[in-house]
């Protein structure tokens, strides 16, 4: 399936009005589909993959902002921490260390999003709220890593009541630790929640980054 450039200016222009930002999400996708999109201004691509992460970073333009939106395992942290823009799947103080350590011996500071467990599917991941506790009591310790905000992903679900009380306990999370997250960070705080199914809803739960892939790109080819 082609880019579906169409979609794409479309979804820019929605997202322009709440000042939205949009992650295209281009995992197993060709590099010529992304610079597609590249060339009509997107510059925020997330990927789920260190290897292809790693591989997309060398060969594309070097003003992309690369996004690690999969599980990351703290033995590929090292890859990822000379070039990532934004981990955002953060679920583990133990992570948050490595991620820490790796940043040191690259003398960067490396911006984070802390994963909340919202869904029911257990095979989500995410932090419960004593474990986001326990982070923000240790997180002054790590000198560089800069937690942004929040992110999540909701449950897959067909019932919009389920999906959308996610989102808005998320956001309630999310208020609460406003104050500590701009302390922290010194940047607007960021609520990443929604996809390309449910983008419309989070963003009316208050949702400032979505990650949006399928409509963009079409179906994910696990082929390669």
């Amino acid at each position: 399936m082609p880019v579906n450039t169409i979609a794409y200016q479309h979804i820019v222009k929605e997202l322009a009005n709440t000042k939205t930002c949009l992650v295209a999400v281009s995992k197993t996708k060709p590099n010529e589909d992304l610079m597609e999109l590249y060339h009509l201004g997107q510059r925020d691509f997330g990927e789920n993959y260190v290897k292809e992460l790693v591989d997309k970073s060398a060969a594309l333009p070097k003003d992309i902002r690369w996004h690690f939106i999969g599980h990351l395992q703290s033995n590929k942290v090292k890859f990822i921490a000379p070039f990532v823009h934004l981990i955002h799947g953060v679920d583990s103080l133990k992570l948050l260390q490595e991620i820490n350590k790796q940043a040191i011996k690259n003398n960067r500071v490396i911006d984070c999003l802390l994963q909340i467990h919202i869904a029911e599917e257990e095979s989500k991941f995410g932090l419960d709220e004593r474990e986001l506790e326990e982070i923000i009591t240790q997180i002054d310790q790590l000198f560089n890593v800069r937690i942004c905000g929040l992110m999540g992903m909701a449950s897959f679900s067909e019932d919009q009541m389920k999906v959308r009380n996610e989102f808005k306990y998320l956001n309630s999370l999310f208020t609460k630790n406003t104050s500590w997250i701009l302390e922290h960070s010194e940047k607007e705080p960021v609520l990443s929640m929604g996809m390309s199914g449910d983008y419309a809803m989070a963003i009316e739960e208050g949702s400032k980054m979505v990650r949006i892939g399928s409509l963009l790109f079409g179906a994910r080819n696990y082929t390669n």
